[in-house]
């Protein structure tokens, strides 16, 4: 599959995920394997106004590339302008958000909300379309609902209109999160689909992975299945490539991933910020280790990195000794 200046065989994207991948995250996923990156989702509205955190979310290193910038939005006019603006801080493609299902974006017609605004959808990649030289992709969803199979027409309208790829979570709207992406439309897909098909849903293992490629997947989109695993990409590159396995991760990896994500998040957004941002990942680094309540406890009550990094260093060289800190030293943070 090409992507601009980039050939990639059977390529790993990494997706989109609001508060997840940001700069440091992006760094962890691409050393572990991941072929394509991509921002998290930004607001066309706050681009065309020049909001200072929706431009620090552009913003990246010549190693994360290739990378593209999503930006979603109801607006024609906006969503043009922004990917003009976002094009000068030259991405290697603009993905268009057609597939967000969370009801604040979908409520004012934006992401999934474009399913039900189709003739919309196609003015929205037609004006973009013409207003930049590089790359455009589009993530959706199978449809608004089971009643409204839309990805047929979307489809339809991606590569009419000089869509370079399309990515396709393989849920309705409706369905958001819930139950088990349905693979059974990748080859139905696949079928009327011209242009390159990336699939995105339930993908968390190398397994996964090849299935997604043996039914017809140009590309491979992980999400959720990367964080606290960044390791994923590369089990799943040298299992779909080679058909080598390489087993999961121990706790001790997962630890020193955790530290060194850390350490990113701390460059990145200084910090007495970062180690409050990075309170989310514990809960995916530390999953099925039997201490986890403690740990999780204990490093959310330290305000200081240093005292943060003490823990996992400990974790590392004796995860035994996590039960000798006693409770009483565990502070609830103010």
């Amino acid at each position: 599959m090409r992507i601009g200046n980039y050939q990639i065989s059977y390529p790993l994207f990494l997706a989109p995920m609001d508060d997840i991948t940001d700069h440091p995250f992006r760094l962890i996923c691409k050393e572990w394997g991941a072929d394509v990156l991509i921002s998290e989702f930004i607001s066309a509205e706050a681009i065309v106004r020049y909001v200072p955190q929706s431009f620090r979310k552009m913003s990246f290193d010549k190693e994360e590339r290739p990378i593209g910038i999503q930006i979603y939005g109801s607006s024609i006019d906006s969503m043009t302008k922004s990917a003009q603006i976002v094009q000068e801080h030259a991405p290697d493609f603009i993905d268009i958000n057609a597939g967000c299902w969370v009801k604040k974006i979908v409520s004012k017609g934006e992401g999934a909300g474009l399913l039900k605004d189709l003739i919309k959808l196609e003015k929205i990649i037609v004006s973009i379309r013409n207003s930049v030289s590089i790359p455009v992709s589009i993530k959706t969803r199978l449809g608004w609902d089971s009643n409204n199979i839309t990805i047929f027409n979307v489809v339809k309208i991606a590569q009419e209109n000089g869509i370079d790829f399309i990515t396709v979570h393989l849920r309705t709207r409706e369905d958001g999160l819930k139950g088990k992406a349905d693979w059974s439309w990748i080859s139905k897909i696949k079928e009327e689909c011209k242009i390159p098909l990336i699939v995105n849903g339930d993908i968390k293992t190398p397994e996964d992975a090849k299935e997604c490629f043996r039914l017809g997947a140009d590309g491979v989109m992980i999400g959720r299945g990367a964080i606290g695993n960044p390791l994923i990409f590369h089990r799943c590159k040298k299992y779909v490539e080679e058909g080598v396995t390489i087993p999961p991760p121990d706790l001790i990896e997962r630890v020193k991933w955790c530290l060194k994500h850390f350490e990113l998040h701390i460059q990145y957004y200084g910090e007495e910020k970062g180690i409050v941002l990075f309170r989310k990942f514990y809960n995916w680094y530390f999953c099925g280790y039997p201490y986890i309540s403690k740990i999780r406890k204990l490093l959310i009550s330290r305000r200081y990195a240093n005292e943060v990094k003490e823990i996992l260093y400990l974790i590392i060289e004796s995860p035994e000794k996590i039960q000798e800190i006693p409770h009483e030293s565990v502070e609830t943070p103010q």
